[in-house]
């Protein structure tokens, strides 16, 4: 059976893979207007961190499944995967996180533990995802299972549907025009890379300040990613000078080496924000099916594998009931 995805980030890919590994006789083409490495999910952080995607308890299942996977792709030495761990600060001593229960490795930090000004927090095992080599190993295993990837803009998914009795909409933030679907808003992020530390652990501070600015020092395997913002409704993709310096003092505060680190790059980039991820099935015209799944604010690759497995589980089902 034929399907088309529509869009090539990390919805894009890892449904892709998810669909021609379900089942024999399958093929599948991504359509997109951008191809790695210019797409939204190439400048992610990227870590495994539920932020800002919601409902909650889907959240945590499909985010629970993608940890797994992580964990998987991480003992096979996929490049671009790393278990790293990760502290995340607070003024005060914290609640448990609501996503606790997705983490393998959590215990409250002591204010001892903690930077200056801080009074609580945890450590916790995730994810860090480098978005360059990870979806170019994507791509490869898309490519290896038959996949087929076009350059190709789209004015409607009438276009997908006519040359394929299955269709994935992995568009994100491009459903706002596509769809008309005014629910979508970006949530612009700004973020530098920097030098590498000497402590490879992710710090954060979840807490915005009236600007939306917060912090957050991602270690890599050569650079180190420092942000950031999560400015709603903003639509520029220009870095910002001012906000460059608010980045940098509030991640000072976390880490004594950030103000020795050299700075690489400015990059802004819009998140796709929804008030609840999209993820479900509609029959199209002359029996097609199209599974949505975008929506993911700042989570696409916290959510990923988990919202690929059901987006072609919700395709195979519709296909058999048609």
């Amino acid at each position: 059976m034929r399907a088309v995805i529509v869009g090539c980030g990390v919805s894009g890919l890892t449904t892709g893979i998810r669909w021609l590994e379900a089942g024999e006789e399958r093929e599948a083409e991504i359509w997109a207007r951008e191809l790695p490495p210019h797409t939204t999910s190439n400048i992610a952080a990227a870590l495994w961190f539920p932020y800002k995607a919601y409902p909650y308890e889907r959240v945590l299942e499909w985010g629970t499944r993608t940890l797994e996977v992580f964990y998987e792709l991480a003992a096979e030495h996929i490049a671009g995967v790393n278990i790293q761990d990760a502290k995340e600060f607070s003024s005060k001593p914290p609640p448990e996180p609501w996503w606790r229960s997705c983490v393998r490795q959590f215990r409250y930090l002591q204010p001892e533990e903690c930077p200056p000004g801080y009074k609580g927090g945890y450590l916790f095992e995730t994810a860090v995802v480098e978005m360059g080599p990870y979806l170019e190993y994507l791509r490869k295993r898309f490519d290896g299972l038959g996949g087929k990837i076009l350059e190709r803009e789209i004015a409607s998914l009438e276009e997908a549907t006519a040359w394929a009795p299955v269709v994935f909409n992995c568009t994100g933030l491009g459903s706002y025009t596509l769809l008309t679907d005014h629910e979508m808003f970006p949530i612009r992020g700004q973020i530098m890379r920097v030098g590498l530390p000497r402590d490879n652990t992710v710090l954060m501070d979840d807490r915005e300040d009236e600007d939306t600015v917060f912090a957050y020092i991602v270690p890599r395997s050569n650079d180190c990613v420092i942000g950031g913002t999560a400015r709603a409704g903003d639509w520029s993709t220009e870095p910002d000078a001012g906000t460059a310096i608010r980045i940098l003092e509030r991640c000072a505060r976390l880490s004594s080496e950030v103000p020795e680190l050299p700075v690489l790059e400015h990059i802004a980039g819009l998140r796709p924000g929804r008030s609840t991820v999209r993820l479900e099935a509609e029959q199209a015209r002359e029996g097609a099916v199209v599974v949505h799944n975008y929506g993911h604010s700042g989570a696409g690759v916290t959510l990923s594998w988990g919202c690929a497995e059901e987006a072609v589980g919700l395709a195979s089902g519709a296909s058999r009931r048609s």
